[in-house]
């Protein structure tokens, strides 16, 4: 079986499972990067969302691909195309702060506003663990973890898309 047929497989049951297959294998990447020290900021904890929804969407698609509703499959695999291309959307935004191009959530890119207290403040520091977003924690060769969330949700949001276009 050569790689096109494996990445892209002929049914759309085959290319169901894919997409399960990526979600599946890429929370569990954050997740082992989670338990090796790697803390994730907010932004990147809003982004395992469209990851978390594609589990019980591309297993519905592959359901409904395998009971032959072609139809309902095709619109499975819209869906999933919508969450993908708002998360690669979102994970663009969160570069944008990690670049410093625009400003992001003050809860986690230590922005202070109006008078503080520094007792106060200093309990918040001891009591609040704080990741900031604005900071890339890893990056690989050279690109943050949310830089590459871009790429993969982007990629799944093609991929789901001409998926949605093939009648089977």
């Amino acid at each position: 079986m050569d790689i096109v047929q494996t990445v892209v497989p002929s049914t759309q049951s085959g290319r169901a499972l894919v997409v399960l297959l990526a979600a599946i294998l890429t929370l569990a990447i954050v997740w082992i990067l989670q338990a090796a020290g790697y803390a994730p900021c907010e932004l990147c904890l809003t982004e395992r969302y469209a990851f978390y929804a594609a589990l019980p969407l591309s297993a519905a698609t592959l359901f409904l691909a395998r009971a032959s509703q072609s139809g309902f499959a095709r619109a499975g695999f819209a869906i999933l195309a919508a969450v993908f291309f708002a998360n690669a959307v979102f994970a663009f935004y969160h570069v944008g702060v990690e670049q410093h191009w625009w400003l992001g959530p003050t809860a986690c890119t230590g922005s202070l506003s109006g008078p503080v207290d520094v007792n106060d403040l200093m309990k918040a520091l001891n009591t609040t663990p704080l990741v900031r977003c604005d900071e890339a924690s890893l990056r690989i060769f050279g690109v943050s973890l949310a830089g590459w969330d871009v790429v993969a949700s982007a990629a799944l949001a093609a991929y789901c898309a001409f998926s949605a276009k093939l009648s089977r």
